[in-house]
């Protein structure tokens, strides 16, 4: 297990092309380009600011703001698993033809989605500005580790999904539809304390709401992740990652015959 994480850490600039390829090649011949990365999620959240501040109410202040602050991560989240799911499949020729860790292509996808969200948390602290919900930097100190445990989420779950898509190409669409559902049992929309009593511990079984959770806490509460919840996203999270690099090894030998 050492040895092959070693391995892949080897081709480190492989990774490295692959997440630049991407980055390059997203948005190539549009006229906006890059803009994109901005534009697309704000429009989604422009959206969903609506339908949840006017038709259906919140009592949240300043909603957008909390809204925006849960939603970037969600969507590094969501697509870091739509694309992973494909990532390896849609590689078929150069699975086929040329030797490399397979771990390397859904690293290479969730790490590209990484930077992305990256880039998107410039309209994060632009927002917190401008709204006067401002920014602690003492909570701040926390968003590093928040950040990296969601990114080991995102991991394992792209290298599961990945792998099983190889066999099973339905997946890639299940995994769209289940997303679509998942959004709704985090609470970005919402605060866990609205959720009643007899079902909200559907809720907390959920890592990513314990993720989102901790962002809002960090970013639009101002304070530190508290509690057991985030502790249990952190412990989810590297078992999910553990659990994945054993599905992706044990399917890795036949990736080349099937694709």
């Amino acid at each position: 297990m050492i040895g092959h994480v070693k391995e892949i850490l080897m081709y480190i600039d492989m990774v490295k092309s692959l997440v630049k390829r991407d980055l390059r090649g997203k948005y190539k011949g549009s006229i906006l380009g890059f803009l994109w990365t901005f534009i697309n999620p704000l429009c989604q959240i422009i959206v969903y600011i609506i339908v949840f501040s006017v038709i259906v109410r919140t009592n949240l202040d300043k909603f957008y703001v909390y809204v925006i602050t849960g939603m970037i991560p969600w969507f590094f989240f969501d697509v870091s698993l739509r694309q992973g799911a494909g990532c390896v499949r849609y590689q078929g020729d150069m699975v086929k033809k040329i030797y490399f860790p397979r771990e390397v292509l859904p690293l290479a996808c969730v790490t590209s989605n990484f930077v992305n969200m990256l880039f998107c948390f410039i309209i994060v602290f632009a927002v917190l500005i401008v709204s006067g919900v401002g920014i602690s930097i003492k909570a701040l100190f926390f968003l590093p580790m928040i950040m990296i445990v969601e990114y080991v989420l995102a991991l394992g779950f792209a290298l599961i999904v990945s792998a099983i898509t190889v066999f099973f190409k339905d997946l890639e669409h299940i995994v769209t539809v289940f997303l679509m559902a998942w959004i709704y049992l985090t609470p970005i929309l919402y605060s866990m304390d609205t959720m009643p009593a007899k079902i909200v511990w559907i809720f907390k079984v959920n890592p990513m709401a314990h993720v989102i959770e901790a962002y809002h806490s960090v970013l639009y509460w101002k304070t530190m992740p508290t509690g057991k919840g985030f502790l249990y996203s952190t412990v989810f999270a590297f078992l999910i990652l553990m659990i994945g690099e054993c599905i992706f090894a044990k399917l890795n030998d036949n990736f080349a015959e099937e694709l």
